[in-house]
């Protein structure tokens, strides 16, 4: 089985990683544990994918397409209320952390910072992190927290993935100038992935591509 979309050779191993992927985020996908600091996360158990980006990308709205559970990850109006790791676990195979978002205009400069030191500590030092997804919002331009974050990765030598949020709401040409800058981006980062998967958590593009590349992390 390819560890994949991108090593897939043909496109009965690609249809094979796409319902694998169904298989898996079909599965019950429940809450377990919160995290406001290093010391408090949960103990080590199973391979984990995190989801970071700025506030308000659409990170929770990606979490409920993934599984297909309107409420598992809340939506909220005000950009950047979440300040901890929130981990959940999707089937005894998985766990999914939601890590808070970044680049919220009115938080204090310590917050920020705050953020910075938690992000890159637990960045670091959890063994069985197998990639982060760094969401960037479709309709705009990559902003300079964005470039922060790709920088911290990269740093932390975390493997991560650039996955492009909101498309049905960008206009073509833009999108595709945008699916052009993350293809450059991932480029100049020696810890990015060559993939970038665009999505759509309304319209449900990407969706499966996305469930399939994170099944093939469950696979060792």
């Amino acid at each position: 089985m390819p560890h994949g979309l991108l090593d897939a050779r043909d496109d009965a191993e690609r249809a094979a990683l796409v319902e694998a992927g169904r298989v898996l985020f079909a599965q019950r996908c429940e809450f377990f544990y919160a995290s406001q600091s290093i010391g408090q996360l949960p103990p080590v158990t199973r391979p984990e994918v995190a989801m970071c980006g700025r506030s308000n990308v659409g990170k929770s709205s990606l979490m409920n397409a993934l599984t297909g559970q309107n409420a598992l990850a809340r939506v909220s109006h005000t950009p950047g209320r979440t300040r901890q790791l929130n981990f959940f676990n999707l089937g005894d195979t998985l766990n999914l952390v939601d890590m808070p978002g970044y680049g919220y205009a009115q938080a204090p400069k310590s917050v920020k910072q705050d953020w910075q030191g938690l992000m890159f500590d637990f960045l670091r030092g959890r063994p069985t992190l197998r990639r982060v997804l760094l969401l960037l919002d479709a309709r705009i331009e990559t902003k300079a927290s964005d470039h922060m974050a790709m920088k911290l990765l990269n740093d932390a030598a975390v493997s991560f993935q650039i996955v492009l949020t909101k498309a049905d709401d960008a206009k073509v040409f833009w999108l595709k100038q945008r699916q052009e800058e993350a293809a450059k981006l991932v480029s100049k980062y020696t810890a990015a992935h060559p993939l970038v998967i665009t999505t759509s958590s309304e319209k449900g593009t990407g969706i499966e591509d996305l469930r399939a590349e994170l099944f093939s992390l469950t696979l060792g």
